[in-house]
């Protein structure tokens, strides 16, 4: 099976979010939710796929070492837990050392008290936070930004106000920014107008020159994918990056699906 997006030019950038799906007790879950079942399939897909960036949520400990270990060697991540010692589920950035450089990394809570790991505020029952990546391209001397998030599933309050939240960040870093994350919201939620007033961010669905696959909703519950389903699960662009190519990866592994959400893939081109 070949990458959903085909070859990549050199200079171009490979860029991913997946939402894994944490594990969860044997006897809580159905088999085909079993992290004895997903992992390999899960494994399978980060290995030939490989981006060079990718923005992964409900990673817990022991899943984030399969991920470097499906990616590779070259491999490393920048964020932690999200609780107040950097334990428990993270949105961390995976990101390959042999093309980019880390400039900058960081984790912010997503509540009025950002510096606090673990901090709550907007009415979201678990803790929240975005991690915030600067990266120079190896091959291009580019430099870009990228922030990974899963926003809150239950506070439609919570949502926006971390949109906000993200979307600040966005302007601080003043370079290209790519934002990903499971977002919990579709197209036209107050989550993704908060994102993207102004044009600051744009849908990569949208503006890409290609798409590779069907508009599936990323959400699929191992269930068939739908076509024209909600997206939950984004890739953003201020619009100083090209889009190239995007996809969202339906394909099971061995008859197995990875998570219970869609990977979603693009090629990026980052102005020099």
């Amino acid at each position: 099976m070949s990458s959903v997006l085909g070859d990549v030019d050199d200079d171009l950038l490979h860029v991913a979010t997946f939402n894994v799906r944490r594990p969860l007790p044997r006897l809580l879950t159905r088999s085909v939710d079993r992290w004895d079942r997903r992992r390999p399939a899960m494994m399978q897909v980060l290995s030939r796929e490989s981006p060079s960036l990718l923005g992964a949520q409900e990673v817990l400990p022991a899943p984030a070492l399969d991920i470097r270990r499906a990616l590779g060697p070259s491999y490393a991540r920048i964020g932690a837990g999200r609780r107040r010692r950097g334990q428990g589920e993270g949105c961390p950035i995976f990101f390959d050392q042999t093309r980019l450089e880390l400039l900058e990394g960081r984790q912010l809570a997503l509540s009025d008290s950002p510096d606090e790991a673990g901090s709550r505020s907007w009415g979201n029952p678990l803790p929240r936070a975005m991690v915030v990546g600067v990266f120079r391209d190896r091959r291009t001397r580019s430099d870009l930004a990228v922030i990974n998030t899963h926003l809150d599933p239950f506070s439609s309050r919570s949502r926006i106000r971390g949109a906000e939240a993200v979307r600040r960040e966005v302007r601080r870093t003043g370079l290209p920014t790519v934002v990903m994350g499971d977002l919990n919201a579709g197209a036209g939620s107050p989550a993704l107008a908060a994102l993207q007033r102004s044009d600051l961010l744009l849908d990569a669905w949208a503006v890409a020159a290609e798409r590779v696959t069907p508009p599936y909703g990323t959400y699929a519950g191992y269930r068939p994918p739908v076509r024209f389903g909600a997206r939950i699960d984004w890739i953003l662009v201020t619009t100083d990056i090209a889009v190239e190519r995007i996809g969202i990866d339906a394909r099971l592994e061995d008859g197995v699906a990875p998570s219970d959400h869609l990977a979603v893939h693009a090629v990026i081109e980052v102005p020099q």
